[in-house]
């Protein structure tokens, strides 16, 4: 149904004749000035004439008047006073206009509301502080164009705004809803004065209701002032009603708050008088004296955990001070939690450990393979163990990528000890209280996280592992690794002191056992408290054995099946673990595991029960195409490339440099998003080429008429680390021969200016990263031989290691002399570099005579 809209303007009085209310004007003025309220809604006249199109202006601070309202205002500005006497003298009308802001004593026309109420003065009353109040009553809403004058008071532009009604069952809907919002309002508040419910219910037309109740009720100025500049009448109601509604939420959840705050207050004091009466009948009967069941029982619990006598002492203490307070005080219920946790703590409660090396290895054979070190340091600690009794427990930290067993090794040593395992991850932890726990300050305080895992534990000679230590962070609540620092030191770890207990508890019984996937990032103090244990990653073989003994039954028992349901092959197993994970620990492999188990599942469970083999050929089947290939021969093979090796928290990695040259003075671009240590790498490099051009058969020329850009591919990735100059130096010397380097080989080294090869870490990690990318050949610094020893022998088999000193010795394995690969049984010369390539044994160096078939070697897919 179409409402029917029209503009209708409220009537005017004429300027020579104040508007007739319905009460009497002089009695409505005093009301309104000794209520300083809206005390009644004007009649308007019939009478209407034009508004003059110029008005002096009274600037309100914080009132905003509507039209047909009457309401009193204070006035203590001396151009205010001045204005008021001049209205009432010459009985003119006056544009009432609110300031934006209440502070400003000279408001201009940007400070200043646009929407403004056009009024007369009905009364003055001046007292003897100098105010004047007067008594106002609006006429019909104004735009203030402009203000035309400042002095002696402000004087305005003004255009009449009409209200515009939209006539129809939609706007007396909307007054029929501002009313029962209105009465729901005065049902939850007792402010809202009678005359302003009469006022309300007496009000027929739309407009003058919305003014009504917008100038009496408490919105802010801005609400307000929203209301007066509203012309239509509908949506003022709307607005209104928006209004109203968040105002009866406000006093409907203050009413709440009331109630429960009042019913409270009312229990405590109900329950106060119950428990005088109680203790006024157990001293007539003479019983409870002194007695207190609740805090005989904590007592009893403390003396049984039998700890210390400093700590019976402090307890004893608290005890006291409990006893002498109420149990409805906030204080009773922390000096309460305080007791607990001393009467919980295994104070003297140890586990006794399981002595018998044999029974040890054979659980930790059981629960890992290979990890032969780690195995003999804890079966060391054993065996010292049995001889001394009293031996602080040891400090360890498995270092290695993830995957590779440290936490499960962590539950293993405790399975052969016999002792309670603890964990606690400390990645991300950056609050020191976390570590040394939170002072009793405040209701929320508790122990720190060593404390708990005590408790938890339940005895006071658990393992307790410290998890991703690496990760810990620092700032403004203090620095948790420097917390460690007393928990971590055998010879401070006897008296640990958190700072919730705030006694002392024995931590040299525990064996701390920490985990890291990189150690640079722990701090230097507290690495210096813990032997480090390292946990290189897994070659192929490794992983088929560890995945056929422990991940796949593992897997198989997890998804419903057995080892009659499924079987994986050798072959399968190296299939999945070449082309569908690449990394250094066992995680994606057990995951890709649980894949191929899923599948085998669904298939049983729908009623095909046949048994199932997974060969090689089914893997792309049940994984989808492979995820990773090698990529040596594609990248390789061209002037300028060489093969380098990285070292990341999550195992090694290869890395192709490479280097390419165009006419130019010289200059070196590097990409890559390298860091500032390959950087200074590849500048040494090219400076030892540039100073040794004529032994390695470079025109110097060259240098000077060429610019060169050495690349990194993956430049999205950040790249860095002390390892790369050989494989830089390598690139750039392939550049300038216009040689490419041999396909199957990788190195690793830092260079100096001189050409020394120095050497570097993470070789083990490198090395298996190179065999999984199909690398047989590896070039490493001399002083890194040692870290040969500990490579598997499969490893050792199939690959040549082949030690270097300078780039001297690095320049005749780069490009292998065609030569030399028809002599099949003959001894070359050895000089200084061949002498430093065959330190190591060389497999492939071995080849066999004419007619001869080579025997077969294991390698990687």
């Amino acid at each position: 149904m179409s409402a029917k809209k029209k503009t209708r303007r409220a009537a005017r009085p004429e300027s020579s004749s104040s508007p007739a209310p319905v009460l009497d004007p002089e009695s409505v003025a005093e009301d309104a000035a000794a209520s300083g309220r809206v005390l009644v809604l004007a009649e308007r006249s019939e009478a209407g004439t034009t508004a003059p199109d110029r008005l002096p202006l009274l600037p309100l601070r914080s009132d905003v008047v509507f039209p047909q309202t009457v309401v009193p205002l204070v006035v203590n500005r001396s151009s205010g006073i001045r204005l008021i006497d001049e209205v009432l003298v010459s009985d003119k009308m006056i544009g009432l206009v609110t300031q934006r802001h209440p502070d400003a004593e000279e408001p201009g026309m940007d400070e200043l509301y646009p929407t403004i109420c056009v009024g007369t003065v009905l009364k003055m009353l001046k007292f003897p502080d100098g105010s004047t109040r007067i008594v106002c009553q609006g006429l019909f809403r104004a735009k203030l164009v402009e203000v035309t004058r400042t002095e002696p008071y402000l004087i305005g532009k003004i255009e009449v705004c009409d209200d515009v009604v939209e006539e129809g069952v939609e706007l007396d809907a909307l007054v029929h809803h501002v009313n029962r919002l209105f009465q729901r309002m005065v049902e939850q508040s007792q402010q809202v004065p009678e005359e302003l419910q009469v006022a309300a219910m007496n009000t027929r037309e739309p407009g003058r209701l919305a003014d009504l109740l917008g100038s009496s009720l408490p919105f802010s100025i801005e609400e307000k002032q929203r209301l007066l500049a509203e012309i239509n009448v509908r949506t003022r109601l709307e607005k209104l009603g928006q209004f109203l509604t968040r105002q009866l939420a406000v006093l409907e959840l203050s009413s709440k708050i009331q109630e429960q705050v009042g019913s409270e207050i009312t229990k405590a004091q109900r329950d106060h008088f119950l428990r005088q009466q109680i203790k006024a009948i157990q001293e007539e009967l003479g019983e409870g004296e002194g007695e207190n069941s609740e805090i005989d029982e904590l007592w009893k619990r403390l003396k049984d955990s039998n700890p210390p006598e400093e700590v019976l002492k402090e307890a004893e203490r608290e005890i006291e001070r409990l006893a002498g307070m109420h149990p409805s005080s906030a204080e009773y219920s922390i000096v309460r939690t305080y007791l607990d946790w001393l009467a919980m703590l295994p104070w003297a409660n140890s586990s006794r450990d399981r002595l018998d090396l044999r029974r040890a290895k054979k659980i930790l054979d059981a629960d890992h393979y290979d990890l032969e070190k780690i195995k003999e340091r804890i079966l060391e600690y054993l065996a010292v163990r049995k001889l001394k009794k009293d031996m602080k427990g040891p400090i360890l930290c498995f270092a290695g990528p993830p995957g590779t067993g440290k936490t499960s090794l962590g539950k293993s040593i405790a399975k052969a000890l016999g002792r309670e395992f603890v964990r606690i991850s400390l990645g991300g932890v950056h609050d020191e209280a976390e570590i040394r726990g939170h002072r009793r300050t405040y209701v929320a305080a508790m122990p720190g996280r060593i404390i708990q895992g005590i408790r938890k534990g339940g005895t006071n000679n658990p393992v307790f592992m410290l998890d991703e230590v690496d990760k810990l962070g620092a700032d403004f609540r203090g620095d948790p690794s420097a917390a460690l620092l007393e928990v971590l030191d055998p010879e401070q770890n006897s008296d640990f002191r958190d700072h919730y207990l705030d006694v002392d508890f024995d931590l040299s019984k525990v064996m701390f056992i920490a985990t890291a996937n990189m150690l640079e990032t722990i701090p230097a103090p507290l690495l210096d408290r813990m032997e480090v244990l390292q946990l290189p990653g897994y070659s192929e073989e490794e992983k088929t054995l560890i995945a056929q003994r422990y991940i796949i039954p593992k897997q198989l028992e997890a998804h419903g099946l057995t080892a009659k349901d499924v079987t994986f092959t050798d072959d399968s197993v190296r299939k999945v673990i070449a082309d569908y994970t690449r990394e250094a620990g066992l995680r994606n492999l057990e995951r890709e595991v649980a894949s191929i188990c899923r599948k085998v599942a669904r298939k049983h469970a729908e009623g095909q029960r046949k048994a199932t083999s997974i060969l090689p050929d089914q893997v792309a089947t049940l994984l989808g195409p492979p995820r990773f290939f090698r990529e040596v021969a594609d990248r390789t093979g061209t002037p300028g490339v060489a093969t380098g090796l990285a070292w990341t928290p999550t195992g090694g990695e290869i890395l192709f440099i490479e280097a390419t040259a165009m006419p130019g003075k010289g200059a070196l671009t590097l990409t890559g998003l390298l860091g500032e240590s390959m950087r200074e790498s590849a500048q040494a490099a090219l400076s030892y080429l540039r100073s040794h051009a004529k032994p390695l058969e470079i025109e110097p020329s060259w240098f000077t008429k060429t610019d060169v850009h050495i690349h990194v591919p993956a430049g999205a990735v950040p790249k860095d680390g002390p390892s790369a100059g050989v494989a830089i130096a390598a690139a750039l010397i392939s550049l300038v021969r216009n040689k490419a380097v041999h396909q199957n080989l990788a190195m690793t080294g830092e260079v100096t200016l001189t050409g020394r090869v120095l050497p570097v870490g993470g070789v083990r990690e490198k090395i298996l990263a190179a065999r999984r990318a199909g690398i047989e050949s590896v070039l490493i610094p001399r002083h890194n031989e040692k870290d040969l020893v500990e490579l598997p022998p499969e490893v050792k088999a199939d690959m040549t290691f082949r030690t270097i000193d300078t780039l001297d010795d690095v320049v005749p394995m780069l490009f292998p002399d065609p030569r030399s690969t028809k002599k099949s049984t003959s001894t070359p010369k050895r000089g200084k570099a061949e002498k430093s390539s065959r330190l190591l044994p060389n497999p492939r160096e071995n080849k066999p005579a004419s007619g001869e078939k080579a025997p077969r070697r294991l390698r990687p897919r």
